[in-house]
C-alpha cells in the first residue's frame, strides 16, 4: 500500500526526473536506511518505472555518489546561513553548530556523505573550489586572525576545527550528556558551550 500511494502522491514531472529520483533516494534513506535502498525502491518511491532510474544512473553505487554531493551542497548552504546570521567574533562557532545540527537533522544522508567520501582524495566540491563546506571554514579562520601565508598552520587549525565539529556531530545523541544540556539551557547551548571550550580560534604565532 505504502508504495501504491508514493507512486500517486509523487507523479513524475517530465524533465525533472534526475532531480526527483534523488529526493526520492533520500526520502528512502532516511525513512527506511541505507539497506532499504535500490533503484527499483527509488523509482516506486519517485512514482516511475523500475527502468526510468537507468537513464540517469547506471547503478545504485553512482545514484549514491549523487544523493552524497547533494548533501555536501545542503551543508554548504546551512553553513553559509549561519555564518550570515551570527555575531562578531562567534562565525567559527557558528559554522560548527551547523555542521552538527544538519548531521542530526539528516543522519542518513550524513553516513551517505562520507562513505561516498572516504576514499576520494579531498571532500567534494558542491559548487565551486571556493564555496564548500571546507573552504568555507578555512575562511572563517582567516578571518578570525589565521595567516593565510602561513599554509600549514592554516590547514592544521581548518583540520582541527573540522574534526573537532565531526567528533561533536558523532557524539551529540549520547544519553550521557542529557544533564549537560539541560544545565546549561539545551542542545544549542550544549553545542556552542563545547565549542567554546575547543578553543577553534587559530594560532598566533
Amino acid at each position: 500500500m505504502r508504495e501504491s500511494q508514493a507512486a500517486d502522491a509523487r507523479p513524475y514531472h517530465h524533465g525533472d526526473l534526475r532531480r526527483a529520483l534523488i529526493d526520492a533516494a533520500r526520502r528512502v534513506l532516511e525513512t527506511d536506511g541505507p539497506s532499504a535502498l535500490s533503484l527499483r525502491a527509488v523509482a516506486r518511491e519517485a512514482g516511475v518505472s523500475p527502468a526510468a532510474p537507468y537513464h540517469h544512473f547506471k547503478d545504485k553505487s553512482e545514484l549514491l555518489d549523487a544523493v552524497g554531493h547533494e548533501g555536501w551542497m545542503m551543508l554548504n548552504q546551512a553553513m553559509a546561513a549561519a555564518k550570515a546570521k551570527s555575531a562578531p567574533g562567534e562565525a567559527c562557532s557558528a559554522l560548527g553548530v551547523a555542521y552538527v545540527c544538519f548531521a542530526s537533522d539528516n543522519p542518513a544522508l550524513y553516513r551517505v556523505m562520507y562513505d561516498r567520501a572516504r576514499n576520494k582524495e579531498s571532500l567534494p566540491a558542491p559548487t565551486a573550489d571556493a564555496d564548500t563546506p571546507y573552504c568555507k571554514v578555512r575562511q572563517t579562520m582567516i578571518e578570525a586572525g589565521a595567516d593565510p601565508a602561513d599554509a600549514l598552520e592554516l590547514e592544521l587549525a581548518t583540520t582541527a576545527a573540522w574534526c573537532a565539529a565531526h567528533g561533536l556531530a558523532e557524539m551529540a545523541g549520547f544519553k550521557q550528556f542529557e544533564p549537560l544540556k539541560a544545565a546549561v539551557g539545551g542542545e544549542l547551548a550544549f553545542f556552542k558551550a563545547v565549542f567554546a571550550h575547543m578553543g577553534l580560534s587559530p594560532r598566533r604565532l
